[in-house]
């Protein structure tokens, strides 16, 4: 396999399985030491092994984040080993409850908004001036077609998801002077475990892979890359800017 990211630190949340786990062994197998953070300790410790078998670089950092706390020290323990990053994957993200918007219990809200939306800004915030000291800084954030849609009874997701993409939109033009790209992505329907709570009566074998779907989103955290503040859509493989 090309060593495309040989060299590259990356940070990529929501490692432990699904999209995650694959953008995150794909990144380490193409040269990028990974910085793989979820809560689930023993599929870190699967992606660990898998992306050492194939010569590649982990450091693990098994936590919630919703421990906000813990992510403004993770720009700093970044910073002590290697003074710069190259690659934010902003992925983990928790799907809530599906319901009409008057019957979400604030505990729910509160809950999904601090995973979705917070969590990625106390990132941003502590990532940002180490991405700003890289010479190719490429950040990415998963959305989804429910910030645009606001479907009915998807309300967690659509709002979650809109405060996202205007994060990110914000964070871009906020960076326009530097070399950092900062994009969204739109994965499309993937056979995951948080697609499968969703939409428990569809047939899993009828939608792409996790590995098939980081291997296209791979790409948008490449060097090469030169959108920033646009969102790119997996499934027509269009880039729209925002």
């Amino acid at each position: 396999m090309e060593k495309n990211f040989e060299g590259r630190v990356a940070v990529v949340t929501g490692a432990s399985r699904g999209i995650g786990y694959q953008l995150a062994k794909q990144l380490g197998e193409r040269g990028a030491h990974v910085i793989a953070i979820a809560r689930t300790v023993g599929g870190l410790e699967d992606l660990d092994d898998e992306i050492k078998a194939a010569g590649g670089q982990t450091t693990l950092v098994p936590l919630d984040l919703a421990d906000f706390d813990a992510l403004d020290r993770l720009g700093a323990a970044i910073y002590d080993r290697w003074k710069k990053l190259d690659i934010f994957v902003g992925n983990a993200a928790m799907l809530g409850v599906l319901s009409p918007i008057g019957h979400i219990s604030p505990k729910d809200f509160e809950k999904v908004m601090a995973v979705n939306v917070t969590a990625n800004w106390r990132l941003i915030r502590s990532l940002d001036p180490l991405l700003r000291q890289a010479e190719a800084a490429r950040s990415l954030l998963l959305t989804s077609m429910h910030a645009h849609t606001a479907t009915a009874f998807w309300g967690l997701q659509s709002i979650s998801k809109a405060a996202v993409e205007a994060m990110a939109k914000t964070w871009a033009n906020e960076s326009l002077q530097t070399s950092m790209k900062i994009n969204l992505a739109d994965p499309g329907p993937t056979r995951t475990a948080l697609r499968a709570k969703a939409m428990p009566g569809e047939d899993p074998e009828k939608l792409p892979s996790p590995a098939l779907v980081a291997g296209d989103l791979i790409k948008l955290v490449g060097t090469d890359v030169t959108q920033t503040g646009s969102l790119y859509d997996r499934v027509s493989g269009e880039w729209t800017a925002l």
